[in-house]
């Protein structure tokens, strides 16, 4: 038993992300009527700070820090926004478990804590659609 003990903390190290998300980069891209639409002026902002970019562009922002908002402007088009939460999958759940053989028998109950420090992440691809004025 104290060697189950002793490996408890190792267990749950193992199952521990940071969550970093966003930092493999978001792609910027514009469309007008399901069509790709190259070359609007676009500030994408977050917490952390803000960008402009023309689309198509892929963009680092790093470690998800509040709202991403990506507004958007072209010449003949509405200027168009769109803001993205950081997905944040916090949950738990728990699992329990009978058994007996050789006449014992015994209870085992094991609880799953997802571990996220990033604070979730934002989405890969973003496409805002623009509307002719």
């Amino acid at each position: 038993m104290r060697h189950l003990i002793l490996l408890l903390p190792i267990a749950l190290a193992a199952c521990a992300s940071t969550g970093s998300g966003g930092s493999g980069g978001i792609a910027i891209a514009t469309a007008a009527g399901g069509q790709s639409l190259p070359g609007a002026n676009c500030m994408v902002s977050t917490n952390a700070g803000s960008w402009n970019v023309v689309t198509p562009a892929t963009l680092s922002v790093g470690s998800p820090s509040g709202d991403l908002r990506v507004v958007c402007n072209r010449p003949g088009y509405r200027t168009s926004e769109i803001i993205y939460k950081p997905s944040n999958p916090l949950g738990s759940s728990v699992g329990l478990g009978a058994g007996g053989g050789g006449g014992n028998v015994g209870v085992g109950v094991g609880l799953s804590f997802p571990i996220r420090l990033g604070g979730g992440s934002y989405p890969s691809h973003v496409t805002v659609d623009m509307n002719p004025q």
